[in-house]
């Protein structure tokens, strides 16, 4: 019997506004002073009324913009129903019937390298709640309830069960991680909480008519690309061995769905609940808050503004650049910083192939082993850029390219001062100039064939390796000369001696 695993995301997205959603209390994550963001409105107090934040309406149209929804013309607030100590008032603000997109996807990478569309349901906005603090040690400390975030700006973004893998759900949000971070809608911090995950998980069995499923389980609060692989990895596995042993499925008197945890330091998933359905929550239409009309030229306007996405920034790296798929994807998925300091040190070098192999090779290891972000590295990208030029433009090899961008990192931290002409400099000092005079090669070839009979002898006994010993010394003498040239030049030379 076949088996499909189905896979549906809620991607929770704090959106990246000064104020909170309904009211003027401050919209940042501050765990140190918990409790001192909150006002009568966002703790719902008798009589306080919430007012609309009409940037937080304009980053979710935003959003739902860039990941291709339908816009609703006109959109309304919705009272949700349940008691949580971390919901002061009760109820949440939310939208149920009428959100203000829908009918979207998203473009990510499949198992198999591919691309393809992830349908998404819905994007509709509402308040968060505050956040719930339990000990974990086991000692059956108190919990305790932080505030602060009651009343943040929370897009919610609800794909349609069309994740057939792990992986592919780690890559889906992963991808709208990207695309969020390149729109500057969200900082997107899963650590924080400003980017968390709910999975709903089961398997289908059969075909057609004759197709069972598993009840479905909704994994809630995953806030790291790993979790999420990992939840629905084990959730499947653990799903499989029950439906093996039990035969139990969705349908069936007394299952129904269930709402599970994720603990990481045991890498499992635990039961919460049974799971709630629309009518538990007793929506009804929010009465302090009026509806949202939005027109066609509002839509228009935005799609006209709206950054280049990563899925298009991809494909033009491909075909306008001449970069292979993964180069496209290590440059692209570090973030639109580097993506533009990508293209602006193409724009001085001229040649999109060797910039790539400098920042995903070069740069990317010094931004690691400096822990430093690319708005922070020292080497600006036209200083970058005229190394690679010079490469081009073969007044230099690779290898002296990179001795240059050596010197002008230890300028850097040294604080002196770089400029272009730096670049020059650096090269005329260290001699690393090409050399494309063959009388002053022939001359350093003649020295260290004299100073190396041993490897002449290896090589006219047919040890082609032994010319390394050779090139070696006349790069010594000759720093600028290309490593490819001389090897040339050495053997036509050995080869005349015999």
């Amino acid at each position: 019997m076949t088996e499909t695993l189905i896979v549906g995301l809620e991607v929770h997205v704090q959106l990246l506004t000064k104020s909170k959603i309904f009211c003027g209390c401050a919209n940042r994550f501050n765990p140190d002073a918990p409790n001192t963001q909150t006002c009568p409105v966002c703790l719902g107090h008798p009589g306080s009324l919430p007012v609309m934040n009409e940037e937080a309406f304009r980053l979710s149209l935003i959003t739902a913009t860039a990941i291709n929804c339908e816009i609703a013309p006109f959109t309304k607030w919705d009272r949700k129903q349940y008691f949580y100590p971390d919901l002061p008032k009760g109820y949440q603000i939310s939208q149920f019937d009428l959100p203000f997109s829908h009918d979207g996807w998203l473009e990510v990478t499949s198992d198999d390298g591919s691309r393809r569309k992830i349908r998404i349901n819905r994007a509709h906005l509402e308040e968060d709640a505050g956040k719930n603090i339990h000990d974990e040690s086991g000692r059956g400390n108190d919990s305790q309830v932080d505030l602060n975030r009651t009343g943040t700006p929370l897009l919610e973004i609800v794909s349609e069960p069309d994740i057939r893998s792990a992986a592919e759900a780690k890559s889906y949000l992963e991808e709208l991680h990207l695309l969020l971070t390149f729109l500057g809608v969200s900082d997107c911090n899963m650590q924080e909480g400003s980017l968390r995950c709910d999975a709903n998980v089961n398997l289908h069995y059969g075909e057609g008519d004759e197709k069972v499923a598993t009840p479905i389980v909704e994994v809630k609060n995953l806030n790291s690309f790993r979790a999420v692989e990992a939840s629905i990895e084990y959730e499947a596995e653990r799903q499989r061995k029950i439906f093996a042993e039990t035969g139990r499925k969705l349908g069936d008197p007394g299952v129904s769905k269930e709402t599970r945890g994720w603990d990481a330091n045991r890498n499992i998933t635990f039961g919460q609940r049974g799971k709630e359905e629309a009518s538990d929550y007793r929506y009804f239409p929010d009465p302090d808050l009026i509806p949202v009309t939005v027109s066609r030229e509002q839509v228009e306007a935005i799609k006209a503004a709206l950054p280049e996405p990563p899925a298009t920034r991809r494909r033009r790296f491909e075909s306008e650049l001449g970069l292979s798929a993964y180069d496209a994807d290590v440059i692209v998925n570090q973030g639109k910083d580097l993506a533009d300091y990508y293209e602006e040190v193409v724009a001085v070098c001229r040649d999109g192939k060797l910039a790539a192999n400098w920042v995903t090779q070069d740069i990317l290891r010094e931004m690691k082993e400096r822990s430093f972000e690319i708005s922070e590295f020292p080497i600006q990208s036209d200083l970058l850029g005229t190394i690679i030029q010079r490469v081009v433009d073969k007044k230099i090899t690779n290898k002296s390219g990179r001795e240059v961008l050596g010197v002008l990192l230890e300028d850097a931290d040294e604080e002196r001062e770089l400029n272009l002409a730096r670049v020059d400099e650096i090269i005329q000092e260290r001699g690393l100039e090409i050399v494309s005079d063959t009388g002053a090669l022939d001359e350093a070839i003649q020295a260290a064939i004299a100073e190396s009979p041993k490897a002449v002898e290896d090589f006219k006994a047919g040890k082609q390796q032994a010319v390394g010993a050779l090139i070696g010394k006349v790069m010594r003498v000759a720093k600028g000369a290309d490593a490819k040239t001389v090897r040339e030049m050495i053997i036509k030379t050995l080869q005349e001696m015999e």
